[in-house]
């Protein structure tokens, strides 16, 4: 045992000595001596000067320390304390030189030459293989992130794109690092992060969706956990770490993005710690009591506390992250602020009055913000300007004639509230016999990749539920369901939400849901008045005021809202259209990119 300073305690196994443990250490990953810098300020760091290393005493170190080492020339008794004593003992022993080191300019042929990267699961372009060549083309990204994003780096400083691509084995060569568009983003290069088709499979088709996604989405009772694929993950998540420090400049800004890269922050942090990590949840986050269920939580929120800004959709799921780590690691809330007016604080499920922003994890501080997704109003009203969408409208209304057009468009996820909202319809058909050939429900349920196959019983179920509805309803002029089981083109999409008289989004729990944005922008941009009916438990009901909030969880309250959105007069729907299309156009993507960076650049 090592007593000293009246405050220290060692207790050390018999002939182990921090001395011994440090040169062992210095030979295994064969570092040359003069390498080495020791540095303490208590006797008990005594055993590893003696070994023969550089050392340095830091200011106010332990007087006994000092006089135990004053006849050794290798060690340096330095005036500055903690850090700024070990920088006098570099410039000391000649080993950096110090002035480059404090400024950060050291040459570092580990950094590239990236102020900006942005690290996202997909690549800024779309490749195909055609004719057994790869193919890249610009993205046709429905929602529009990916622009948004490639438009931060339009003002010509350098900046990286971090994204996995599978390996070829046919070409037998992998491109590291290509251009994405050479005349609007000359300095922009894609660093592709190079992964096998099994390694996709595992780390985003499989554990992502089975293990993370249903926790995430509060249906902790699907989830599945495999050790196997998690050392997978981790380790996919470790390239993307690599990847990034080998592209970013010293001090740059990384911006990572969703659940699939939990893990990168504490290896990025790691290997690069002068960089400004930010991380944004494109999801739901749930409260502790539901994340903790996943075996590695500690790991998850570890990692994720080596970030220094980690944004979320709205102000509840900061608050549930903040849940999350207060019942597995020690912190402390350092600041907070009102979500008024900008959000609601009562009135729906994901409401609330206060939300924290800023906590600190021994000696560091992280940040946190809401920042909904805005949507891309300037794309839609170049959408709605084509005479091909112009003519899709007039053709979906002439198809509908007279009845009301209420319009779903899901992707297949049992989160989304699809049974439950044809079941509801079904009900609502049942109570009113004056309500058949009146309406029709437009459903457009795009499909899942063949390999999740954990949505191939809900697919069957909607397939019985849709028959089962038309089977009791259809008339020989009226279908009451119109189901499309397949993606549709966005100026496709556009067409039908400016057809739509009602938009019926319910699911069970959603981080926002872009499709309730869209579908406003279209109706402002058209100059037409679009009633949004919206599940209380997306995360847009927070910002939408002037929604019609559905509980869909309540077969009963989805069937009184939905006739309530039939029922509803003229001048009531335009007013709420008026008030939902000023702030989509206030809160647009673009205004939600910038919002972000400066938030993580403060």
């Amino acid at each position: 045992m090592l007593y000293s300073a009246d405050q220290y305690l060692d207790i050390l196994p018999r002939s182990t000595d921090k001395g011994s443990t440090l040169r062992m250490l210095v030979e295994h990953l064969d570092i040359e001596a003069p390498r080495v810098l020791v540095a303490g300020d208590t006797l008990n760091d005594l055993s590893m000067y003696r070994e023969g290393y550089s050392g340095v005493c830091v200011g106010d170190s332990e007087s006994a320390l000092l006089a135990a080492t004053d006849h050794l020339d290798n060690v340096l008794h330095a005036r500055a304390t903690g850090c700024g004593g070990i920088l006098e003992a570099i410039d000391h022993f000649a080993l950096i030189d110090a002035d480059k080191l404090v400024s950060g300019t050291s040459a570092d042929p580990a950094c590239g030459q990236a102020e900006l990267v942005m690290v996202y699961h997909r690549l800024p372009y779309e490749e195909k293989v055609v004719d057994g060549k790869l193919v890249r083309s610009r993205h046709s990204s429905p929602n529009g992130i990916i622009p948004s994003l490639l438009s931060f780096f339009g003002d010509g400083h350098p900046g990286s794109w971090v994204a996995w691509s599978v390996e070829d084995k046919r070409s037998g060569t992998f491109e590291m690092h290509t251009a994405v568009d050479t005349e609007r983003y000359p300095n922009l290069t894609a660093a592709r992060v190079s992964l096998t088709k099994h390694e996709v499979d595992v780390f985003y088709k499989r554990f992502s969706k089975e293990a993370f996604w249903p926790v995430i989405n509060t249906f902790w009772e699907r989830a599945r956990f495999n050790e196997d694929d998690w050392q997978v993950f981790r380790k996919v998540n470790r390239r993307f770490a690599e990847a990034v420090a080998a592209e970013a400049a010293p001090g740059a800004v990384v911006w990572l993005h969703d659940y699939n890269l939990w893990m990168v922050p504490s290896t990025l942090r790691e290997l690069r710690p002068d960089l400004k990590i930010a991380f944004f949840h494109h999801t739901h986050f749930p409260a502790g009591d539901i994340f903790n269920i996943i075996p590695w939580r500690r790991e998850i929120l570890g990692s994720l506390l080596a970030c220094d800004y980690i944004g979320f959709q709205i102000p509840r799921h900061v608050e549930n992250f903040v849940d999350a780590l207060r019942s597995a690691i020690p912190v402390d809330i350092v600041s907070t602020a009102s979500c008024a007016p900008r959000f609601l604080t009562f009135g729906c499920a994901v409401g609330i009055a206060t939300m924290a922003t800023g906590l600190r994890h021994g000696e560091r501080t992280v940040r946190l913000g809401a920042h909904p997704v805005g949507t891309d109003v300037g794309r839609i009203r170049e959408c709605m300007e084509l005479q091909q969408v112009q003519a899709d409208i007039a053709t979906i209304r002439a198809e509908i004639g007279d009845r009301k057009l209420v319009l779903a468009i899901e992707r297949l996820d049992y989160g989304k509230g699809i049974l439950e909202k044809l079941h509801a319809f079904e009900r609502l058909l049942d109570a009113d016999p004056a309500l058949p050939g009146t309406l029709t429900l437009m459903l457009v349920c795009v499909p899942a990749a063949r390999e999740m196959t954990v949505y191939r019983s809900l697919q069957t179920q909607i397939d019985q539920a849709v028959g089962r509805i038309n089977g009791r309803y259809s008339r020989l002029d009226w279908t009451p369901v119109r189901f499309f089981a397949r993606s549709l083109p966005f100026e496709e999409v556009v067409a039908h939400y400016a057809a739509a008289d009602i938009m019926w989004i319910t699911p069970l729990r959603d981080g926002l849901n872009l499709v309730a944005k869209e579908f406003i922008a279209t109706h402002g941009v058209h100059g037409s008045s679009g009633l949004l009916v919206l599940s209380e438990f997306a995360g847009a009901a927070a910002e939408l005021k002037g929604a019609l909030l559905t509980n869909p969880h309540d077969q009963a309250d989805l069937v009184a809202t939905l006739r309530l959105a039939l029922t509803m007069t003229d001048g009531e729907r335009d007013s709420r259209q008026r008030t939902l299309f000023e702030i989509v156009s206030q809160h647009d993507l673009a205004r939600w990119g910038r919002d972000f960076l400066q938030a993580v650049r403060q």
